[in-house]
């Protein structure tokens, strides 16, 4: 059996990438960070880690993989991770009364906030 250990995501700032995700996720460095590589991982042990590599590659508008973030305070979630460095994104793509929220990271990833408390 298998499972994932860490999900990887291109950067083109790495350092930047990494203090936005370790101060939105609780995640700290494996081990210290290169200029173009670094593995983030749960501060607690346990759970999937956060790769960035530096990347050019552009950001996709409409990525085919992405983050989705649970809470149960998706409004409060949302303003913290904005206060970080995240963006709302222009997303033209929700349904009617959506249960998640797009935003974008300082790097331009998209992902998700996700209300779990929504029916």
């Amino acid at each position: 059996m298998v499972r994932i250990g860490t999900v990887v995501m291109g950067a083109s700032d790495v350092r930047r990438a990494a203090e936005f995700w370790k101060a939105a996720l609780g995640l700290v460095e494996r081990e210290p960070a290169e200029e173009d590589w670094v593995v983030l991982v749960p501060a607690g042990g346990s759970g999937a880690g956060l790769a960035l590599g530096l990347s050019d590659t552009p950001v996709q508008e409409v990525p085919r993989v992405h983050l989705d973030l649970y809470t149960e305070e998706q409004d409060a979630e949302v303003d913290r991770l904005i206060a970080l460095g995240a963006v709302r994104v222009d997303w033209e793509l929700y349904p009617d009364d959506p249960d998640f929220v797009v935003l974008a990271d300082t790097e331009g990833n998209r992902f998700c906030v996700i209300d779990t408390t929504h029916g």
